[in-house]
């Protein structure tokens, strides 16, 4: 049986598009550095570097949706977009991983 299609991106302008993908570009760095997860310092400090280069991109995604006059955030549209790419696993890994009562 073949493995079954992803849902369909919902329709986004291309500014949203740039911006969920900043987004969860930023969330794969913020995930590397997370130092509640196991890894060495060198793929932290790689991630750490990169994680500007990828807030300023964030930053101006978010600059060219205010310029072109997309002033609000389409939230159920964008978290359905954030779902399709994996983005609660991705989120995930910028959590605290579950652990004991201190």
């Amino acid at each position: 049986m073949p493995p079954s299609e992803p849902p369909p991106l919902p329709a986004l302008t291309r500014a949203e598009a740039e911006l969920v993908d900043r987004y969860l570009e930023v969330l794969d760095l913020v995930g590397r550095i997370n130092p509640a997860r196991p890894g060495d310092t060198y793929r932290g400090l790689r991630a750490a570097q990169a994680l500007v280069a990828s807030a300023g991109a964030l930053r101006d995604a978010l600059a060219l949706m205010h310029q072109r006059g997309e002033h609000e955030v389409h939230a159920p549209t964008l978290e359905r977009a954030l779902r399709v790419l994996d983005g609660e696993r991705r989120a995930a890994r910028v959590a605290l991983p579950p652990g004991s009562d201190i």
